[in-house]
């Protein structure tokens, strides 16, 4: 606490409170969505078998448009990349340098969630328990690292997005909407294969406008360019427009678009995976998708003149700093906390199963939800330090030391540590939850993750410094 106090006395007066505001809403809405809606019974045989709620409740669907808040990471993101890469380059590092810094605090926690998973499967298989089994359990505990996959992709990209997107502004986002558009089509009509690009261009288009925001941000005493200044028009601006008149627009756009794509077109309500949709608007993001997160931009802008005055007061600021520093093993972990709930409820063959979306189905999420959040709040005592430690360690490795500079093979191997963690995340994600795995995650996916995530460490160990924190 003490540390979290000294951070909040020592915030800048200029800095945008409200990016972290919205990084630490968004975990907690994810959290309590998929626990409000993670469904866990004995089927007929005895056996234990998990669904989603919204099966069942097709009602709360639309709720998804609340809970579906991964763009707002992605918009949040981009704003933060753009941040911590611009001041890094003004430092004099490189972009290897900062490529090697955002690693840390993505790849070590997760390091630690898979290895934790793996040595928890070894252990079971060797009780007997059943290889088919155990990837089950370990897919279901491993469902975030579907996001954090993209996440680490457009973290890598970064350096070669921020420029396209400050040469040619809100055309690099309009492009990758219509390479969205083209994916959906693929799904639609054909070829199915179209549309694998979107699990990138998606998540690419939101980060953008990220970048967008930290332009008009960091930008916000400077005139902007006009058609007379020799620019041709509002397409290739890099700064987005902040404040109602740009608000309202983008929320009724995007409200207006969702409503057509979902209730008249083809694209489902739910923004969350149902079995038996023809489409899925996450896996890979849709336009549907895209308009949620346009309607959850002007939502954003409308709110965030009363919200930044709010974070001025100390003690919700010291609240948002102390979730941004474990927002990552909040994510990572929060669905393991279901997972160890019904191994306890499992052995004492206690599992109360009243019909989904009955009176007495809803009266028990209470108790549902109050005894996970018990168990996240011990793992993250446990492995958030872990993720606070970074920052730290690096924030004073910068001050002792002084600025390395990364050659042609250091940013390779930079390169080459990326593209192996983001491999192996795609494949432990692409492997059927019901494959015999002894150590639950596929042996491909794990040896090349932690091949990709050795290399970084080793990179991050041998550079002149380890970096400044990540914002």
């Amino acid at each position: 606490m003490r540390h979290v106090r000294q951070l909040a006395e020592r915030t800048p007066a200029r800095r945008e409170r409200y990016v972290d505001f919205l990084r630490a809403l968004a975990i907690s809405l994810v959290v309590v969505g998929h626990w409000t809606v993670t469904v866990v019974v004995y089927d007929n045989s005895g056996q234990l078998t998990g669904f989603s709620a919204l099966s069942d409740v097709a009602w709360a669907r639309p709720l998804t448009w609340i809970f579906m808040v991964i763009p707002v990471f992605f918009l949040v993101g981009g704003f933060a990349n753009a941040a911590s890469l611009t001041s890094s380059l003004a430092r004099g590092d490189t972009v290897t340098d900062w490529l090697l810094d955002r690693s840390a605090r993505l790849v070590r926690p997760t390091t630690v969630l898979l290895l934790t998973l793996a040595v928890g499967s070894l252990l079971g298989r060797l009780l007997g328990g059943q290889s088919a089994e155990i990837r089950t359990v370990v897919s279901f505990a491993t469902i975030p690292l579907w996001f954090l996959t993209a996440y680490v992709a457009v973290v890598g990209l970064t350096p070669v997005m921020y420029p396209l997107h400050r040469r040619f502004g809100f055309v690099v986002p309009l492009v990758l909407v219509a390479l969205v558009a083209a994916g959906d089509l693929g799904r639609l009509f054909g070829p199915g294969p179209l549309s694998g690009g979107n699990f990138l261009f998606g998540w690419l288009v939101i980060h953008q406008i990220g970048f967008a925001w930290y332009d008009a941000y960091a930008l916000k005493d400077t005139p902007r360019p006009t058609v007379g200044d020799g620019r041709p028009g509002w397409l290739l601006t890099h700064r987005l427009p902040l404040g109602r008149p740009a608000a309202v627009p983008l929320l009724l756009v995007g409200l207006g678009a969702l409503l057509l794509l979902t209730v008249v077109g083809p694209y489902p309500v739910s923004m969350i995976t149902v079995p038996g949709e023809r489409l899925d608007n996450t896996s890979p993001p849709s336009l549907a998708l895209l308009a949620l997160a346009t309607l959850q931009l002007g939502v954003i802008l409308l709110l965030h003149h009363p919200v930044e005055r709010w974070l001025r007061r100390s003690r919700p600021w010291r609240a948002v700093i102390g979730v941004n520093a474990v927002v990552l093993t909040v994510f990572l972990w929060h669905l393991s906390a279901v997972v160890l709930l019904i191994g306890a409820l499992n052995t004492v063959h206690w599992l109360p199963s009243p019909p989904v979306g009955t009176g007495s189905w809803w009266a028990l999420r209470v108790p549902w939800l109050l005894t996970l959040t018990a168990i996240l709040l011990a793992l993250i005592t446990v492995f958030g330090p872990i993720e606070a430690r970074t920052g730290r360690t690096r924030h004073q490795d910068r001050e002792r030391t002084g600025t390395g500079r990364s050659g042609t093979t250091r940013t390779v191997l930079t390169v080459a540590g990326y593209a192996c963690v983001v491999a192996g995340l795609l494949v432990n994600s692409m492997v059927r939850m019901s494959a015999p795995e002894p150590l639950g995650l596929p042996p491909s996916a794990l040896v090349a993750y932690l091949v990709g995530a050795g290399i970084l460490r080793l990179l991050r160990s041998t550079r002149g410094h380890p970096g400044r924190p990540s914002r």
